[in-house]
């Protein structure tokens, strides 16, 4: 089992950078792939970026690509998005999540654990 929880949302100019954090309980952290969706009002879940359980792989939407980094800290059982460069389309509620499978997968369904969320608002 393993619960997550997001920190670091807030409002920012187009531009801005922020990092994003997410908290991870549970002996297993270390040995999950994790991801980061995002959702918009009225829009469906979108994968963001992912990583390896050791964090030597990622994988991110082609819409990020070249302005968010993925990382992890499994020491410290927490994984990052550094967002630079935001948009006002970054706009979204931020979730991370968990999958017990092997690799990654940018398919919301494969994650098992889900945070909360955290809200990105990026003004123009």
């Amino acid at each position: 089992q393993v619960q997550l929880e997001e920190s670091g949302g807030g409002l920012v100019q187009a531009g801005d950078s922020l990092r994003l954090s997410c908290a991870a309980s549970g002996h297993t952290f270390s040995s999950y792939p994790m991801g980061w969706f995002r959702q918009a009002p009225g829009k469906e879940r979108d994968f963001v970026a992912a990583i390896t359980w050791s964090g030597t792989l990622t994988n991110y939407a082609d819409s990020v690509k070249g302005r968010f980094t993925i990382s992890r800290d499994n020491a410290k059982n927490t994984v990052y998005l550094q967002m630079n460069s935001l948009k006002p389309e970054d706009t979204a509620v931020y979730y991370c999540a968990a999958t017990p499978r092997r690799g990654f997968t940018s398919i919301p369904g494969a994650y098992s654990y889900w945070g909360q969320g955290t809200q990105v608002t990026v003004s123009s």
